[in-house]
């Protein structure tokens, strides 16, 4: 449950070198082009990110901005419906889409050389859309279906999806991505073309490539392609920012399921929100203390040592573009109840606010951290998603060279601190799966991956 971009912030060598190797540029109309240059293979990642996802959403259109990726697979005047990903095959090429709540983005990784099909391909697209309602009314279907079977038949998701429609107010984070399912089901094409006027241009939008290509000629072939879109109108979102939360909030969540599930977020600053800058990094630190590989607390403590139970996790991500939540979600063992599994990870954050983490423990959960980060040199792709995010929820892409040194210079006095200043019980949403007989006559779906091009 560790934050995703948590996973992938270092990537890049720190310092001089990798200022070295990336380089930005703007378009007129105000496109923003980064590459970064890795040649050890003769390949490349290309893609594009949309200031916008499910955050930017209001209620009555909800899902919009997910079911818009996927009809972004269904043409142009110039290559009609399944071209776009026939040619990125053709060509030897991998693509695809993701929507989250603060961006959408799409990419394909090939060899090096094949750059300027995925940007005519990009191009085309960001301003060229059909948007056939024929197409959209297929489409609109798939999309339900993949809520019913991600969210609806799974009772974690759906726990998941309550507390987070709980623990935010006025925060645009309370809309899932995928949508709630009225709003789906009342969606209307011109939805998606207001959304796609709106969003979809050269600036609000930023190109990340990385691998073996030279940053001049990517930028000669960004002025070709994409340099002749014309911009957009784009109003920035509202801010939305989450109102005071005046106690604690609890829910229980009654739906067919085999096992208790418990969720618990409390909520904390980003770095985009933050009043001291150090506090992000000593919750990602403290966040490698409970649950950072079997010798965490929870894994060590909870799992192993006492086995109350089955599985115990914390998520916490610092690169969020609003205010978020950190959390503890687990699964009793047989033979305990969640009011115990609660009471222990009570307990677990009680030991942080009264016992400053030992030097040992800090040493090791740093050493992980930076082991992680060089690991994740290797992937050009995760490189790509560094850079897409920081760039996408507001912060620059030089935002990762502090990562590791804000990481580093986290002390126990500080991971104390955030823990007596943040987990506390008027930060705190708390919900509990009530597990409900399954009814044994009804079918199980299977699905397919959500895009259906």
């Amino acid at each position: 449950m560790r934050g995703m971009l948590a996973l992938i912030l270092g990537l890049g060598i720190t310092g001089a070198n990798a200022a070295n190797a990336v380089h930005e540029y703007k378009l007129d109309n105000g496109l923003k082009l980064i590459v970064k240059e890795d040649h050890r293979a003769p390949v490349m990642v290309s893609q594009v990110w949309y200031k916008v996802g499910s955050s930017y959403e209001h209620d009555g259109i909800t899902g919009v901005s997910h079911v818009l990726e996927h009809m972004m697979f269904k043409g142009t005047d110039a290559y009609p419906t399944g071209q776009f990903s026939q040619i990125i095959s053709e060509n030897g090429g991998r693509e695809n889409a993701f929507t989250s709540r603060d961006y959408t983005a799409y990419f394909q990784t090939m060899e090096s050389g094949r750059l300027p099909v995925s940007f005519e391909l990009e191009a085309d697209r960001m301003r060229n859309l059909m948007l056939p309602n024929e197409e959209f009314l297929k489409e609109v279907q798939v999309v339900m279906e993949e809520r019913r079977m991600r969210t609806e038949d799974n009772p974690q998701s759906l726990t998941y999806e309550q507390f987070n429609a709980t623990a935010y107010v006025s925060s645009a984070y309370r809309i899932p991505v995928i949508g709630w399912m009225d709003d789906l089901e009342n969606m209307e094409i011109n939805d998606l073309r207001v959304w796609y006027e709106k969003w979809y241009a050269p600036n609000n939008a930023t190109v990340v490539v990385v691998g073996d290509v030279d940053p001049e000629d990517v930028y000669k072939q960004a002025k070709k392609y994409f340099g002749p879109l014309k911009p957009s109108e784009v109003t920035p979102p509202k801010p939305r920012v989450e109102i005071k939360q005046l106690g604690r909030k609890r829910i229980d969540v009654e739906a067919p399921a085999k096992l208790p599930y418990l969720m618990m977020g409390y909520k904390t600053p980003v770095v985009l929100t933050t009043d001291e800058d150090w506090e992000p990094y000593a919750l990602e630190v403290l966040a490698n203390v409970l649950d950072g590989g079997d010798s965490a607390r929870l894994t060590n403590e909870l799992v192993r040592g006492s086995e109350i139970a089955v599985s115990a996790g914390v998520g916490y991500d610092a690169f969020d573009r609003m205010e978020g939540l950190f959390l503890f979600s687990g699964t009793p063992s047989s033979g305990h109840s969640i009011e115990t599994l609660e009471t222990a990870l009570l307990a677990q954050v009680k030991k942080l606010q009264d016992e400053k983490v030992s030097q040992a423990e800090l040493d090791r959960v740093k050493a992980q951290i930076r082991a992680e980060k060089v690991y994740e040199q290797d992937s050009i792709f995760y490189q790509g998603m560094q850079i897409g995010i920081l760039e996408t929820i507001g912060l620059d892409w030089k935002e990762a060279d502090k990562y590791l040194p804000g990481i580093e210079a986290v002390t126990a006095e500080q991971v104390q601190a955030v823990a007596k200043k943040y987990l506390v019980d008027e930060r705190l949403t708390v919900a509990q799966l009530v597990p409900q007989p399954i009814d044994p006559n009804k079918p199980r779906r299977s699905g397919g991956s959500g895009h259906a091009h």
